[in-house]
């Protein structure tokens, strides 16, 4: 491993100087916040405690530039390597006190050296949340193609290379001190009649059914659906129904991972949420926005609203579940790193709101079937300003009060462009 830069984490100096001129403003809009919410019976300290311990999982892909099927568009200072993306990864959770945990997916991030990865982790302030297994595409050296599919393959040598691959991905996660396994396949077809659906689902539930079996106690297996793309006629998992199905039948070991762009139009999430909840399956979420598909854009960036409603089923199920969070998206106009930043602020604000909510009011109005007092309720937490909240739990957990005017002070960006090639555009697909 090359040598690399002191963490921004370490250079608690820097974002003091950076928070020193806001740190007044800060604490009036705070205590003002505070009095208006005590007003509502609201504990002010409660809720910026509980938003202070929650984290998102940063996706070490997230912090390169992404791209469309026609081109890619490099930005400067992109990771040449796992140990860069954890580099930046490090400062994202430097100054937003939100991302403790990166999520790898391999073969991108396979290096042949776990323990170096894991030490580069820990130098950088973070943790490793669940691993994403690849077999929907072709990596260098692999003997068998994935043209055709991988764990729903007609082929059992396809079938048996992609199970090794996802085990040898259980191995990588126990390595890094993870404990799940994400699988997502791009497996389907483009055509009719291109491929025998039920046969199909049989082959991937015989698939998964191998890597779950294999898996540690204590190890959980993410099973996540994507409506379409790259099979746009059918996909083995389409949807959330598909992916229930699979995991009640692979045992208590798989559950359903909910991305918010991997939905038909107009598609209920937040009911998706509730039932995945009342049968036990919900695994997590891949937190993005989109306004047609899978945009994979800046979580919150189009429809807020949306987010804040799946938290309000999170936060009311709070007590039963503890799902897995991730950021999921694709970079393609903005800085990345400034991206992921504002995206774990927004996920951190819909979780606040959340938090805001009168339940019991809320109930109450549910009973009666007052439908205006109770959609009123859910809207006079979403309105609420909780921006004051999520500065004070920043900074009192290290962070910065403006995390992209922060980064953007440290010249960050400069300095690793100056150190990393530039890498060449033209290509599409992402990183």
């Amino acid at each position: 491993m090359s040598e690399r830069h002191v963490p921004l984490a370490a250079d608690t100096g820097f974002i003091q100087e950076q928070n020193r001129p806001r740190m007044a403003d800060m604490t009036d809009d705070y205590d003002e916040l505070g009095h208006r919410l005590s007003r509502r019976g609201i504990e002010i300290e409660k809720i910026t405690a509980a938003v202070g311990a929650f984290g998102v999982a940063i996706p070490t892909w997230g912090v390169g530039t992404g791209g469309t099927r026609f081109a890619r568009f490099p930005g400067p200072g992109e990771p040449r390597d796992i140990f860069d993306k954890l580099a930046d990864c490090g400062v994202i959770q430097a100054l937003t006190r939100a991302t403790p945990t990166v999520s790898p997916h391999f073969p991108w991030d396979d290096t042949g050296d776990i323990a170096a990865v894991r030490e580069a982790g820990a130098h950088n302030g973070l943790g490793f949340d669940a691993v994403n297994s690849n077999t929907f595409q072709d990596s260098p050296g692999q003997k068998l193609s994935y043209k055709f599919g991988s764990l729903s393959h007609t082929d059992p040598a396809v079938r048996a290379q992609a199970v090794a691959h996802n085990l040898r991905c259980v191995e990588l996660a126990v390595g890094l001190g993870s404990t799940a396994l994400t699988v997502w396949i791009g497996d389907g077809a483009n055509f009719p009649g291109q491929q025998h659906a039920a046969r199909a689902f049989e082959r991937y539930i015989a698939s998964m059914t191998e890597i779950v079996g294999a898996v540690p106690d204590g190890f959980r297996v993410f099973l996540e659906h994507k409506m379409y793309e790259p099979a746009f006629y059918a996909t083995v998992i389409q949807d959330w129904g598909s992916s229930l199905l699979a995991a009640q039948e692979l045992g208590p070991k798989a559950s359903c991972l909910v991305d918010l762009g991997h939905h038909a139009p107009n598609v209920n999430v937040e009911m998706v949420v509730a039932r995945l909840i009342h049968v036990g399956k919900l695994a997590g979420f891949h937190f993005n926005d989109s306004r047609y598909g899978d945009d994979d854009l800046d979580a919150g960036a189009i429809d807020p609203h949306r987010l804040f409603l799946v938290f309000n089923e999170l936060v009311d199920a709070a007590d039963r579940i503890a799902p897995a969070y991730m950021l999921d998206q694709s970079h393609n106009v903005t800085d990345p790193i400034e991206s992921l930043m504002t995206s774990a602020i927004e996920v951190q604000r819909a979780y606040a709101q959340a938090l805001l909510v009168d339940r019991i009011a809320l109930a109450g109005f549910q009973d009666a079937n007052d439908a205006m007092l109770a959609s009123q309720t859910l809207r006079r937490a979403y309105t609420t300003d909780v921006g004051p909240i999520l500065a004070v739990a920043r900074s009192r957990h290290g962070g910065a009060i403006e995390p992209v005017a922060a980064y953007r002070a440290s010249g960050y960006r400069g300095r690793v462009a100056a150190e990393r090639p530039a890498r060449a555009g033209g290509g599409g697909g992402i990183v």
